[in-house]
């Protein structure tokens, strides 16, 4: 499959560079029926844009979706769904130096050697975290299918940015829901998320940059989705997650910590709700994956973001023209974190999977009524 085309039966393609004419993105396998307009959409976007605080890039772009096919008389035809949002605020004068000087940490040079000094530097291209919008773009319409016909809930959050980390051990879960989106930077917490922001803002000073933690909760999956082995739910996902730019880490349940547990720590005890007569787990290390499967409990997970590349401060590099070393002080609009920006983007990829797989399992119609 073309490298640029997520999912199996319900895809996306992306398309375009950030400082190209457009970006766009091509849903197929949507099914038929779905009430879709751009006011569907557009919201999810609203929460990613760039310039919304002192803690993004300043690069102003309203991202206003326009849906070019796949909808008529307001419902969904089952053909394919092109979306584009044009790009307005593009200045590409510093990203010229970093042709033939790669920036550290960047995908200047790889980009550079893969497709042999072709590929458009503007802006990063392909690898700009703008093109985190197509997600976004096809993301939404999956959350709208998963939500409307299977009662499934996805929320992402920043869980921790440099060494502040939020513990959400004793938040329920409609509390992280409705207040993640309250600050700039996406914690459901105020007092961690004025702290967060203070650290961000200090490495900004320094010229520098942050990374962080999103952690993403998903509720109302069924038990038995996922297809192993190679297209288990945990595969899946982390396949889509890292096709995020800066996305360095994937963790599920108890993740890494769980491997220092016993066994009779990290094994989660199975019993039978007496309200409903389900199947549940009393602890979730397993983060509702077992075998690559849905376990009916809440899938947990979360995603490492490293710090931005691009950051004001001078830095050793090489001059690929003339094979030589050289220095690099990086200018330009830039995120000092990216991490404020991702959790709708996690929410998108996680539902576009999700759905994906869901539609393998055939809890999904062809025709939705």
């Amino acid at each position: 499959m073309p490298s640029n085309i997520l999912g199996h039966n319900f895809t996306l393609l992306s398309f375009g560079e950030s400082h190209g004419k457009c970006i766009g993105a091509v849903v197929d396998g949507c099914p038929a029926g779905l009430k879709l307009s751009e006011e569907d959409i557009q919201p999810m976007l609203d929460l990613r844009k760039p310039g919304q605080s002192s803690i993004t890039t300043q690069r102003k772009e309203a991202d206003a979706v326009s849906i070019l096919s796949g909808v008529f008389e307001g419902y969904t035809t089952g053909a394919p769904i092109c979306m584009i949002i044009w790009n307005t605020d593009s200045d590409s004068s510093s990203y010229k130096e970093f042709r033939t000087k790669p920036r550290p940490g960047h995908a200047d040079y790889t980009g550079y050697v893969k497709y042999g000094g072709f590929n458009d530097y503007r802006g990063s291209g392909r690898f700009s975290g703008r093109l985190t919008a197509t997600l976004v773009m096809g993301g939404a319409i999956a959350l709208k299918i998963l939500k409307n016909y299977l009662n499934i809930d996805i929320i992402s959050y920043t869980k921790s940015i440099g060494n502040v980390e939020l513990d959400t051990r004793n938040i329920p879960l409609d509390i992280l829901a409705s207040n993640r989106y309250t600050n700039d930077v996406r914690c459901p917490n105020s007092e961690v998320s004025r702290k967060m922001k203070e650290e961000i803002l200090a490495a900004r000073r320094d010229g520098d940059s942050l990374g962080g933690v999103i952690e993403c909760i998903v509720s109302g999956v069924p038990a038995g989705v996922g297809e192993p082995i190679f297209e288990s739910i945990e595969s899946e996902i982390s396949s889509g997650l890292f096709s995020i730019p800066a996305v360095k880490g994937v963790e599920f349940g108890s993740g890494f910590k769980g491997s220092t547990y016993r066994g009779s720590t990290n094994n989660d005890s199975f019993f039978i709700d007496s309200q409903d007569g389900s199947i549940r787990t009393k602890s979730n290390n397993s983060g509702g994956i077992l075998g690559g499967i849905t376990d009916g409990m809440p899938l947990v997970f979360r995603v490492a973001f490293k710090p931005a590349a691009s950051i004001p401060k001078l830095q050793k590099t090489v001059n690929l023209k003339e094979r030589s070393e050289s220095d690099l002080l990086v200018t330009g609009r830039h995120d000092p974190c990216v991490v404020p920006r991702a959790p709708p983007v996690v929410d998108s990829v996680t539902g576009i999977i999700l759905l994906d797989s869901c539609m393998k399992a055939n809890l999904i119609p062809r025709v939705l009524r």
